[in-house]
């Protein structure tokens, strides 16, 4: 029989199983396979937990929007009101004011008016005395002027018991 080099190999191979499975090659592999499975098994778990805190936050923070959007909204509509509130008041003021403002210069021409009746019954007054004087100084003599101041005092007279009954 002849020994070839197939042969060897074949011995060989045999050889270097054995070694393998005495120091216990296959087993120590299949421990480092199995603990790298268990790394990735508690990495993928840590990153499904991320996750799930990653959608929780983002919840929260869509939520936190959301009420925010809601604020802004009523901040904004609290805001017009008050606005509208705001002009309504000073357009009331403003009428208010415009309305004393009329009412004090109606007063005024209505004082102004008085005044300027007043003056001019005066003057209509002082102007007839004074022209009653210049006729009855030209025309009337002292016994026409008695006569006319008897019976002007008479009509007086006859006028106040009038009014007095």
């Amino acid at each position: 029989m002849t020994l070839d080099a197939t042969f060897w190999v074949t011995i060989s191979f045999l050889i270097f199983l054995g070694v393998l499975i005495y120091f216990k090659v296959p087993q120590k592999i299949k421990d480092a396979l199995e603990q790298n499975i268990l790394k990735i098994k508690s990495q993928i778990s840590e990153a499904e937990k991320l996750k799930e805190d990653a959608k929780n936050i983002l919840t929260e923070h869509e939520k936190k929007i959301s009420s925010s959007k809601k604020e802004v909204e009523e901040m904004l509509n609290k805001a017009s009101e008050e606005a509208e509130k705001n002009v309504i008041k000073v357009n009331k003021e403003f009428h208010n004011l415009m309305e004393n403002r009329k009412k004090n210069a109606e007063e005024r021409i209505r004082q102004l008016k008085n005044q300027a009746q007043k003056d001019i019954k005066n003057a209509s007054v002082k102007i007839a005395i004074e022209s009653v004087e210049k006729l009855i100084k030209n025309s009337l003599d002292k016994s026409k002027l008695d006569k006319i101041y008897n019976s002007s005092i008479e009509e007086t007279k006859l006028a106040l018991k009038k009014k007095s009954s």
